[in-house]
């Protein structure tokens, strides 16, 4: 778990505090797992961390590649199409993965029991996002402290009652499963695992070079803005399964033991139905 420290004071050099090991010979293994409407924020700005990381001696110290329940094209968020580089039969062990925002109903269950099987292995296991979600259809929450974007924390409780979701995090280690919020949030948690490897001026450099403004590496706590749950009142109303605003006049309600939950889209609204008691004691 991160040690909560002032907010205007950095957290110290995790290279001091929670170090990591390069292997001895070859390099840093990162995988990105990949599957349909993963989220592209999610992976490249990590894959851009990793990518830039340029030691003393000048040499990069990670090898990235990308993989998937199979090698066949996946459309990706916004319509893009990526090839992944391996499949889960031929990929290397990986050190680290990193797992981003994807459509749980279409994560095949080959790259779930890759996941796991991977896991047991792994210096780092991280989710970006509602990735965090697909750690824990994997099973790999239990019992684990974990964070996920801002609209998907209610979700996430829900869904996954027995892990323990913090809420104004850009990112919570737990053991080597880490956990960032959203999108953005990874490229935070990528310079921090940078960082742990080989020390705060190596993060630095590569938030540098990528002209990287953010300092949140170093400020694990400082999601504020999502802190707490929005408020929701029956003149203004919010869906308690994104948080988002919804208008009191929107015909997508809910009675739930007394109570008119209002909903932003039919989705939330089918959610919630699956399990009304756990979003009403999320919220």
């Amino acid at each position: 778990m991160s040690t909560p420290t002032p907010l205007d004071e950095p957290v110290p050099d995790a290279r001091l505090t929670a170090p990591l090991e390069p292997p001895a010979t070859g390099t840093i293994t990162v995988a990105f797992l990949l599957s349909p409407q993963a989220e592209l924020v999610d992976f490249a700005g990590p894959w851009g961390v990793f990518e830039y990381v340029q030691l003393d001696d000048g040499h990069n110290p990670f090898t990235l590649y990308t993989v998937a329940a199979t090698t066949e094209p996946v459309r990706i968020s916004g319509g893009m199409v990526l090839v992944p580089g391996h499949d889960v039969e031929s990929a290397p062990p990986p050190d680290i993965v990193i797992v981003p925002a994807m459509d749980l109903e279409q994560v095949a269950p080959e790259a779930l029991d890759w996941l796991r099987r991977v896991h047991q292995d792994t210096t780092v296991t991280m989710s970006v996002c509602n990735g965090s979600f697909v750690l824990g259809q994997a099973g790999l929450l239990h019992g684990r402290s974990a964070t996920a974007h801002h609209a998907g924390h209610n979700t996430l409780r829900a869904l996954f009652p027995e892990v323990t979701v913090i809420r104004g995090a850009r990112f919570v280690e737990d053991g080597k499963i880490a956990t960032a919020g959203g999108l953005t949030s990874g490229t935070d948690l990528a310079l921090r695992i940078v960082e742990r490897y080989f020390g705060r001026a190596a993060a630095q450099q590569t938030a540098s070079y990528l002209e990287y403004q953010s300092t949140g590496w170093m400020h694990p706590d400082r999601n504020g803005p999502f802190a707490e749950r929005a408020a929701s009142t029956s003149g203004h109303p919010v869906c308690p399964v994104c948080e988002m605003s919804v208008s009191p006049d929107t015909p997508l309600t809910h009675e739930h033991e007394g109570t008119t939950w209002y909903f932003c889209g039919t989705w939330c609204q089918d959610q919630f139905k699956t399990a009304p008691e756990r979003f009403a004691a999320a919220g």
